[in-house]
């Protein structure tokens, strides 16, 4: 499982607790934290797969000119 894959699972898992109802207070405020912390990374991961790819069609662009 990737990076990408490990931490969209851990955050789908948390929002489903937190919709369910089943943590309240304090354990519901770290989810939702945790929810934070989760999608930026995730949005890190995302940014940083999108300029290594744009990087990898640039170079290709270059060889051919």
């Amino acid at each position: 499982m990737s990076d990408l894959e490990s931490l969209s699972a851990e955050l789908e898992g948390l929002a489903e607790r937190l919709r369910s109802g089943e943590l309240e207070g304090a354990p519901a405020a770290e989810a939702v934290e945790r929810c934070a912390e989760l999608a930026a990374r995730l949005g890190a991961e995302l940014d940083a797969t999108a300029r290594n790819t744009e990087r990898g069609d640039l170079e290709g662009q270059e060889r051919l000119l």
